[in-house]
């Protein structure tokens, strides 16, 4: 048995529309409307949305807006905003939005008020960081701390990289952050081989202190400050820990004043607003962490409030669904205009993937339509030299953000106008086009002639009509970068209340990771459960072992 979620009447009004408007080209939309650009434009928390690059009319929003209302979106959003367990496979209320909370409401998860525990964990980590930062937090030497090393990995890691490497104008002069996530040794040996055990400061980032990668790298890593003269009495001093398992925590050596709470309420991959958030607030300062949480909480209110029509995440969201599940297209691509943003793909690949990557719906039906788009990136220009050649003249119509800053970090200020330039024409590129009696035109006006014209003309055509999204804010900031991240939570959540899905459990994880623990067995020559495994797979164990 399988949902029912396409045989809806907003959902089957939404198809018959696509095929009506199958033909349409966007050039021809905007040349028959001169108010199309600010009939699709919204602006909030520090952000402009302008999505009047997709293949809608107004209509096509009307249409949308209804799927919306028909899914209930209004009252979910109360349900995740008041505390409701809405993660029911877990039976785990949502409320990473508690967490940046900056008015004087309680939130309450069944019947306890969070905010106290959440605003003294703040005050923790305000005193902690400014500890280190100031050089009173010292090492076993009675060295300030040079180096900060983050253990974690999934949520516990994509989030603060990515924060603390667009945010480092903001950084501390004299402190380097660095991450380690993955099991492959060659990670935490590249890190490793620049810092001195006696300044360096190890975040073991780990709700459930088990994470086998976290747990091993971080037993690679007291390995490594004892065999480099690290006192075992002082691990206290160069080991703290963000967990809810106090117990493993203190059993390892971390003292109780250096280990940070988390909830069960807080997923891991919407984490970096917690206590997750740690080598943030060290890197750029309790202040700098205040402010990332203060754009995310106006982005927080502009999607609690506005109506659908005028909110940002609501009609990112719609974008998505009517691209995917109605025009077919499969795939979406993040491109900022700004270096500083070159992790932003990989932090929404597992924001996003990893919440809406379903197949069965929440009343455990098996789902006959498109749940989560394959999320991918890079920065610009430098995509444009690299996949670009495929979104402009290849077989697939791939949706794209494109994330631009009117201001930059540097002074190379021509610079920021050519990057601009250049993000702004691509959306136009990709949106126009170019017809072959355009190419001939141009060929012409440079003295091709007629016959080479011809000729060329079939490999110089652009189709266009591929939709992207403008967002454009003044400046990366904290509190703008905290918004974008609100922002993309908040559309994927939009999106998996339409398909009827929960967003935040995350099974499939879990599965592989079982699964190699008997593979390690047998690697390490215990060959008793070979047999619960492929041919394939054996032969393989056979081969590496």
């Amino acid at each position: 048995m399988s949902s029912s979620l396409v045989q809806t009447p907003a959902w089957q009004a939404l198809s018959a529309h696509a095929n009506a408007t199958a033909s349409l080209h966007m050039r021809d939309l905007f040349a028959e409307d001169p108010d199309r650009t600010q009939r699709f434009t919204i602006s909030a928390a520090q952000w402009l949305l302008d999505y009047s690059k997709n293949r809608i009319t107004t209509e096509t929003v009307d249409l949308l807006l209804a799927l919306a209302r028909q899914a209930g979106l209004q009252q979910w959003q109360a349900r995740m905003f008041d505390g409701e367990i809405i993660n029911h496979t877990e039976q785990r209320a949502v409320l990473h939005t508690a967490l940046r909370n900056r008015s004087a409401r309680t939130i309450e998860v069944q019947g306890q008020d969070v905010m106290p525990a959440i605003h003294a964990v703040q005050q923790r980590m305000a005193k902690f960081s400014d500890a280190v930062r100031e050089g009173q937090w010292l090492g076993h030497s009675g060295k300030r701390i040079s180096d900060v090393v983050n253990i974690g990995i999934g949520g516990s890691d994509l989030g603060p990289f990515m924060i603390c490497e667009a945010l480092q104008p903001y950084a501390h002069p004299e402190l380097k952050v660095h991450f380690v996530s993955n099991i492959d040794g060659a990670h935490i040996d590249r890190v490793l081989q620049s810092c001195r055990a006696d300044q360096t400061l190890f975040i073991v980032s780990s709700k459930s202190f088990s994470t086998q990668e976290t747990l091993n790298n971080t037993k690679a890593a007291r390995a490594w400050y004892l065999a480099q003269g690290g006192p075992e009495g002082s691990i206290g001093r160069h080991f703290v820990a963000v967990t809810s398992n106090n117990k493993l925590a203190t059993e390892f050596g971390i003292s109780s004043e250096a280990q940070f709470d988390m909830w069960d309420w807080v997923g891991g991959r919407y984490s970096l607003w917690s206590a997750i958030g740690l080598p943030i607030a060290i890197s750029i300062g309790m202040t700098g962490f205040q402010s990332l949480l203060q754009g995310a909480f106006e982005m927080d209110e502009h999607f609690r409030n506005a109506p659908f029509a005028e909110n940002i995440p609501v009609m990112l969201a719609l974008m998505g669904i009517w691209n995917s599940n109605f025009l077919g297209l499969p795939s979406h691509a993040v491109l900022p205009y700004a270096q500083q943003l070159a992790s932003l793909h990989s932090y929404l690949q597992q924001a996003d993937m990893e919440s809406n990557g379903k197949s069965v719906d929440r009343d455990g039906l098996a789902v006959d339509y498109q749940t989560g788009p394959v999320i991918w990136g890079g920065t610009g220009t430098n995509a444009q030299h690299a996949f670009f050649q495929l979104m402009h003249q290849g077989t697939q119509s791939i949706p794209a953000d494109f994330i631009l800053f009117k201001q930059t970090h540097t002074e190379l200020k021509e610079q920021q106008q050519m990057l601009l330039a250049n993000g702004v024409a691509q959306m136009e590129a990709l949106m126009r086009g170019k017809t072959e009696q355009q190419v001939r035109d141009e060929l012409a006006a440079r003295g091709v002639d007629a016959a080479e014209s011809r000729r060329l003309a079939p490999y110089m055509a652009f189709a266009g009509n591929h939709p992207s999204n403008a967002l454009l804010a003044d400046a990366l900031t904290p509190q703008s970068l905290g918004a974008l991240i609100a922002m993309y939570e908040h559309k994927i959540f939009v999106q998996g209340v339409i398909w009827n899905i929960n967003s935040y459990d995350q099974y499939g994880v879990e599965y592989g990771k079982q699964m190699a623990k008997t593979v390690l067995q047998s690697l390490n020559g215990d060959t008793g459960n070979e047999g619960a495994v492929s041919g394939s797979t054996q032969s393989l164990i056979r081969r590496l072992r």
